[in-house]
């Protein structure tokens, strides 16, 4: 866990530049929930690498915004004849093209009305967007290269990690001062570790990889169903173990399921008001 306020006291002078507005601090604060219930690892260079991008791509509002422009000039910004959707940037990372939107789907077992190739603007949806960055950084979704590749127990390299993104590490826009895309980002994965790492709480060990095994109970009689008589539950992370039981007699113990979960489809399920953080560049 991280103590939020020594966090957003050291982001706030860097890279902020002295001030955050509540949007900032709201959009920080989705994507630090979201690693906190379910981290990809515990490397948190991974984490700053992904805030960096998020500075980066949303222009440093830290919300899952539209692409300036609506991708307009762009071959994936014309509607799309099938869905009628638009695969302009949308998101902390920028999310382009109809085929990463269907994969997105795919990965995530978003359908129906949380789809995001038949509704694009759900990548707008900040529990979304922040379970878009994360697998797709961590899995190589966009460019093929992943977080692991970058930042490992051999490699530290946040210049080159831009290729898990794009492939413009050596452009120089025309407000940079001369300062290419991928040492920005690089200055900005910097400033972002420093403050993590200033922040954590080592009292709360993050967790990776739990497994959650499942004990059912039943009652068999001659006659009449079968009965669930008890049912425990526990992981193998750090922890109480949680439990449900109720008791009875002529209980016989059936089976074990060993259930692989994925907290972060689990985070994108809707909950809460299903208002849209929208902006633009």
């Amino acid at each position: 866990m991280f103590d939020r306020d020594i966090f957003f006291d050291a982001v706030r002078s860097d890279p902020f530049g002295g001030s955050l507005m509540q949007d900032q601090v709201d959009g920080m604060n989705y994507i630090l929930d979201t690693w906190e219930d379910a981290p990809p690892s515990d490397d948190l260079r991974w984490l700053a690498y992904a805030l960096a991008t998020t500075y980066h791509e949303t222009a440093a509002t830290m919300l899952p915004i539209e692409e300036y422009g609506y991708g307009a000039g762009r071959p994936y910004g014309v509607p799309d004849p099938e869905t009628g959707q638009t695969y302009y940037g949308r998101g902390f990372v920028q999310l382009t093209w109809r085929d990463n939107y269907a994969r997105a789907d795919q990965e995530l077992g978003l359908f129906a009305g949380d789809s995001l190739e038949w509704h694009a603007d759900n990548a707008l949806k900040p529990p979304i967007a922040a379970a878009v960055m994360f697998k797709g950084m961590a899995e190589g979704w966009f460019c093929g290269c992943t977080l692991a590749d970058y930042f490992n127990d051999h490699e530290d390299d946040p210049y080159n990690a831009r290729d898990i993104i794009n492939a413009d590490k050596s452009a120089v826009p025309s407000w940079s001062g001369g300062i290419s895309i991928g040492n920005l980002i690089k200055a900005y994965h910097e400033a972002f570790l420093a403050a993590l790492e200033v922040a954590w709480q080592e009292d709360s060990p993050i967790q990776v990889g739990t497994e959650t095994i499942l004990t059912l109970t039943l009652r068999l009689s001659a006659a009449g169903p079968v009965k669930v008589v008890s049912v425990e539950a526990h992981t193998d992370a750090p922890g109480p173990r949680s439990r449900s039981r109720v008791t009875g007699q002529d209980c016989v113990t059936v089976g074990r399921a060993a259930i692989d979960d994925d907290p972060i489809r689990s985070a994108i399920r809707p909950q809460g008001s299903d208002q849209e953080a929208r902006g633009s560049r």
